[in-house]
């Protein structure tokens, strides 16, 4: 790799990161807040990727985290998958004060004293599809059936709790431009975490881990039911989910895991004594706050995110346990979904979110995902309904002209 300087400065003009991004760039924002990246100055595996942001030079102006070189990743579902992250040639980053800054990443002989504006060519408008077909992988059926086999499962041995997904796949008579489609998850989906890396897209409710400097948080979500649309319905609707016992305990299942996890790298942790709703467009969720500080030296958030991930909330417990009956039973390759997405500086500052909602762009095909966890108890019917409510996100964003 040639000898590279990260230059930020504040950069005062309100720029759309969507727009920024384009169809090929990277993206992660929440509320408007975050990063977006274009080009490419370097990619590296994931292990590869504190050794890659030390060696690049820092001319910081601005000095919040993010600034400098920053490292982005959509890592798989399975721990052990290879995993690549890519540091932008261009960062703009937006935080949650209002301050803005631009980072350019340059080789040292050729770096510009000031970053300059930026400018993107505009090629036209590309043709949106016009027609679209839907189809699951896989029978609803036969995905009812793994969900009694796994119920089967925890009777009879040690599994708790095992989280089954299933695929759709959208094939349109066109390439599915990616800004349509974030702008439209955008506007759904304000608060959730909107990401876009190499054609993986998606709007997540849910963080795996943020760390900024000694302080580290998690939101894990574990607990679904459907909205309806109608206030009384719905009020309803998040009343049952959080009077569930089926549902408080696989919260819980979540909530100790990730509390226990972080602990051993922390002076402090400790999260909310009751479950809240977080309410999207579409489902509502159970969702506990975990929050702390780290102890000194504070680890990089990428050893936090190696450490959590896979949580229960998409694996299921325990660990080994569940690896086992999702590659006996789900048959998908889930590549990316229920992975984590996310972004390091050189500093170990960070956030990273769980990769559900999401779909694959491929040209003209997109493959959506959604799980749900299953425990003793679960009705394959309602969950295969449940699966239906969260694959709405992504086909509402995907499948229109």
């Amino acid at each position: 790799m040639p000898e590279l300087v990260a230059i930020t400065r504040r950069y005062d003009v309100e720029i759309d990161l969507v727009g920024f991004a384009g169809a090929d760039g990277v993206l992660f924002t929440r509320d408007g807040c975050g990063f977006a990246g274009q080009g490419v100055a370097h990619r590296a595996t994931i292990s590869q990727a504190p050794e890659v942001l030390a060696d690049i030079a820092v001319e910081d102006h601005v000095g919040l985290p993010g600034c400098g070189p920053v490292a982005f990743g959509a890592l798989p579902f399975l721990p052990d998958a290879a995993a690549e992250v890519v540091v932008p040639e261009r960062i703009l980053g937006w935080a949650e004060d209002g301050t803005r800054w631009l980072t350019v990443i340059a080789p040292k002989c050729s770096a510009p004293d000031t970053p300059q504006p930026i400018s993107r060519h505009h090629l036209g408008e590309p043709v949106r599809p016009s027609s679209f077909e839907v189809s699951s992988s896989r029978p609803p059926a036969d995905w009812c059936g793994a969900v009694a086999e796994a119920t089967q499962r925890m009777r009879a041995g040690d599994l708790e709790k095992v989280v089954l997904a299933r695929e759709v796949v959208v094939r349109a008579d066109h390439p599915i431009p990616v800004p349509p489609v974030l702008r439209r998850l955008q506007t759904a989906y304000p608060g959730c975490f909107l990401y876009a890396i190499d054609g993986f897209v998606g709007a997540s409710p849910e963080l795996l881990v943020s760390r900024y400097g000694n302080i580290v948080r998690s939101h894990p979500m574990a607990g679904t039911t459907a909205r309806q649309g109608d206030p009384g319905s719905d009020a309803r609707a998040a009343a049952a989910l959080l009077a569930s016992p089926t549902y408080r305990r696989e919260h819980q299942v979540t909530i100790d895991m990730v509390h226990d996890t972080l602990l051993g790298f922390s002076s402090y942790i400790d999260y909310e004594p009751e479950p809240s709703v977080v309410a999207l467009a579409n489902v509502a969720h159970l969702a506990t706050l975990v929050e702390g500080r780290l102890s000194h030296p504070a680890v990089s958030v990428l050893e936090l995110v190696r450490a959590l991930h896979p949580t229960p909330a998409v694996c299921g417990r325990p660990r080994n346990a569940a690896l086992e009956t999702i590659a006996a039973l789900e048959d998908l390759d889930r590549g990316r979904y229920a992975g984590t997405v996310g972004w390091v500086d050189a500093a170990g500052n960070g956030q990273w979110a769980v990769s559900i909602r999401c779909a694959q762009l491929d040209g003209a095909t997109a493959r959506l995902f959604a799980g749900n966890g299953i425990v003793v108890d679960s009705d394959p019917l309602t969950e295969l309904a449940e699966t239906r409510a969260k694959l709405q996100a992504l086909l509402n964003a995907i499948v229109r002209p």
